[in-house]
């Protein structure tokens, strides 16, 4: 009764975190005259892998790294396969062609880079300093390629810094609204599954890591809703890509882990294998077409059932 009600709240509070998240980070585009495509890459996000970052760390400190490496692995896939692979069936997405040769190919260099760092099964102080650093550079690219913000007049500047500082609240509240409704979910979810006797890897996998990409979900159906496309690839990529720099990162920074190594990289080979699919979607037509997205969402519920055979 106790997991139901958890999962009932969750639903509540993931689907009105949404709503505001998409509604504020647009607003915010406009009003700062950026592309949403960039908002979606990093304010949105980094707000909706904040769950992922809560999880990651609490599964650190508690020495269970399976959980912790499971969890950002597992959101990596359930973000491609699950999230754009259910949005672009309900409405198909596209991009621009430099979308495509730059922000996703640099997806597949952090893919590639966890897969060297972690195939000896933990990650250092050394490695998460690497990580952040490369996400420094990415950031700097996205900001250099957004251009100059033009300064609002000085009769107008009082009104815009009110709104922007509105609108950033906004993002906040939605952000806060999505975590504590992934929190719920996994909750319920984690209780339920540890009950029936399932491994932590496999929860990390699946429970926890779907789990905490459900902000992602819920914010890019609104999007597609709204028809916000750029803010949905933004949104998904730009969350694959904070997970393994900013996420891991921080973690392996403030305290270094260990996990399966033969498990791992399993796990690690099917989320490229999901990067690589989501990249060559994109770069034969420039968009994910309904009948792409739903081979994104049957290779992952193929790799689900995998993982609970």
């Amino acid at each position: 009764m106790k997991e139901f009600i958890y999962l009932v709240l969750g639903i509540i509070l993931l689907y009105g975190g949404g709503e505001a998240l998409v509604n504020s980070a647009t607003r915010l585009a406009l009003l700062l005259r950026v592309s949403p495509l960039v908002i979606g890459l990093t304010l949105v996000a980094f707000g909706t892998s904040a769950p992922e970052l809560a999880a990651t760390l609490v599964a650190s400190f508690k020495g269970i790294g399976d959980v912790a490496f499971g969890n950002v692995v597992g959101s990596n896939i359930a973000n491609l396969g699950l999230v754009l692979g259910l949005v672009a069936i309900i409405r198909p997405l596209k991009t621009s062609f430099r979308f495509v040769t730059q922000e996703v190919p640099f997806m597949l260099f952090t893919g590639i880079l966890l897969y060297i760092f972690a195939y000896d099964g933990k990650l250092t102080r050394l490695e998460g300093l690497f990580l952040l650093i490369f996400l420094a550079v990415f950031l700097v690219f996205l900001l250099k390629r957004s251009g100059s913000v033009a300064a609002p007049s000085p009769e107008n500047e009082k009104p815009e810094v009110k709104k922007v500082l509105l609108y950033i609240a906004g993002v906040a509240v939605g952000v806060a609204l999505l975590s504590q409704g992934a929190e719920f979910l996994v909750e319920g979810a984690v209780g339920i599954a540890r009950k029936f006797g399932i491994s932590e890897r496999v929860i990390g996998l699946t429970m926890v890591a779907v789990g905490t990409s459900l902000p992602e979900l819920f914010s890019t159906l609104v999007a597609a809703y709204r028809r916000a496309g750029d803010i949905i690839l933004g949104n998904v990529i730009g969350s694959n890509i904070m997970n393994v720099l900013a996420i891991l990162g921080c973690t392996s920074l403030i305290k270094p882990f260990t996990f399966s190594h033969h498990e791992v990289t399993f796990d690690l080979s099917v989320m490229m294998g999901f990067f690589f699919l989501a990249w060559a979607m994109l770069f034969i037509g420039k968009d994910v077409t309904r009948k792409e997205g739903a081979i994104l969402l049957g290779c992952y519920i193929v790799y689900i059932l995998y993982l609970y055979r």
